[in-house]
């Protein structure tokens, strides 16, 4: 921080030196010469600007004098400025910007509050929004640190990064904090047809307001917000909502659970069908080896819910009716712990069962081979025999043609002879097999 300050504040004292020399002389080409040292000092500005992060920029327009920081905010790109107004104090950003608010331009943020029972969303788009709102939740998605800076500032607390608490050990990520915030980091199921994967979501109970934090949109969400904003009573507080998110979350992961039953289900007829190619066989391999990828991840995410449950649980904080919701959650992940053991089991049996085929496929090859070289073997025999001085002794006498030409025919005949011995002495093996 400091280097970064002495050189922005080199450069604008060299602007700031060159423009007072230029105006202070009558030269001919006055203007050429103060246009292209302007130009170069601003280049080397916006390539500084470009390499410091928003937050090191507001603490430079903190921290230069009034004139200098009015210079520096001229030179900030205007598809930058916003991030930087989050990281400036209210202060100077009404000397730089006058009224203008920062917005929560790039992320998504709602504050839901109850009202008769239900649900109401309150888009919030600026920092102006969040005055006199009393939710019971608030959703962050794809929140910047300094904008959630600032919503923890505005309700006394820390809101964590929810891509980092990945780094946490799994035992830190359910705790209780002195203040009394409750913290829990959960992976929730994001299941897109080729590219499912896991998504870190950050909780946060703090004076009865859920906060949720979350760097992508989840079906469990809109599902959750629906359900809240059409069915009257369906939450009461702010861990209804946290238990009603987790409960989302374990239907979502059976709805899965059934379309990996459906998609076994083909590969399984494919599998026990009479014969199966090799591309068959790896195209099958790789459905297989999906589903066994989104199997696993929903196990995780299920014994994951699982021990968030039991620390809600454990916390003493939930109402007699929120424990009997939080235990029925639990029977459900057993259920489906249940579906996942059976899945694995069907998966490697499939597994087995394509190997074997490709196994199969790959004996039939060699067989082939066998039989092609057991054939030609006497034939091999003759054609060295041939290729003799004996031979042409043999033939003393005979025309060529009629020697090599019976030479070719008795080698052919030799040939069909063993072919025919070979295949009627495999007939008679798959009899007597069919007939054990």
């Amino acid at each position: 921080m400091t280097a970064s300050l002495e050189k922005v504040t080199d450069l604008l004292k060299k602007q700031k030196r060159v423009q007072d020399m230029v105006h202070g002389q009558n030269l001919p080409r006055q203007a050429i010469v103060e246009t292209l040292v302007q130009r170069q000092h601003l280049a080397e500005l916006h390539n500084l600007l470009g390499q410091l992060p928003a937050s090191e920029i507001g603490g430079l327009l903190d921290g230069l004098p009034l004139e200098e920081a009015g210079m520096l905010w001229a030179q900030i790109p205007e598809t930058r400025q916003n991030d930087v107004l989050w990281e400036i104090s209210d202060a100077r950003r009404q000397l730089l910007a006058g009224d203008r608010e920062p917005a929560f331009d790039d992320s998504q943020m709602n504050a839901f509050v109850l009202v008769d029972g239900r649900l109401r969303q309150i888009p919030i788009e600026g920092r102006k929004d969040l005055e006199g709102v009393k939710p019971i939740w608030i959703d962050l998605l794809g929140a910047s640190k300094a904008e959630r800076n600032y919503v923890g500032a505005h309700f006394g607390l820390t809101l964590p990064d929810p891509d980092a608490v990945t780094d946490l050990e799994v035992s830190s990520r359910y705790l209780i904090e002195e203040s009394g915030e409750i913290h829990l980091h959960s992976n929730f199921l994001l299941d897109r047809e080729g590219n499912s994967r896991s998504v870190s979501v950050a909780f946060v109970l703090h004076q009865g307001i859920l906060f949720t934090l979350r760097n992508e949109e989840l079906p469990v969400f809109r599902l959750q917000r629906r359900r809240a904003r059409t069915q009257p009573g369906y939450v009461s507080d702010c861990t209804d909502v946290l238990l009603d998110l987790y409960g989302a979350d374990v239907e979502y992961s059976a709805d899965s659970l059934e379309d990996i039953y459906t998609t076994l289900g083909k590969v399984g007829r494919q599998v026990l069908s009479e014969a199966i190619s090799d591309r068959e066989a790896a195209t099958i391999l790789g459905d297989i080896a999906e589903e066994e990828d989104l199997n696993g991840r929903i196990r995780g995410n299920i014994l994951d819910t699982q021990r968030a449950i039991n620390f809600l649980i454990r916390s003493k904080l939930m109402s007699t009716p929120q424990h009997e919701d939080a235990r029925q959650i639990l029977r459900n992940i057993d259920s489906l712990n249940s579906h996942t053991s059976f899945l694995f089991e069907k998966i490697n049996f499939l597994m087995d069962a394509t190997i074997g085929f490709i196994n199969i496929n790959q004996n039939r090859r060699i067989n082939q081979l066998t039989v092609f070289g057991v054939v030609f073997t006497p034939i091999n025999i003759l054609a060295g025999m041939g290729g003799m001085s004996e031979f042409s002794m043999m033939t003393q006498g005979i025309p060529w043609p009629l020697a090599y030409g019976g030479f070719l025919v008795g080698a052919g005949l030799i040939g069909m002879t063993t072919y025919v011995v070979l295949k009627r002495i495999d007939s008679k093996q798959i009899k007597a097999k069919k007939g054990v």
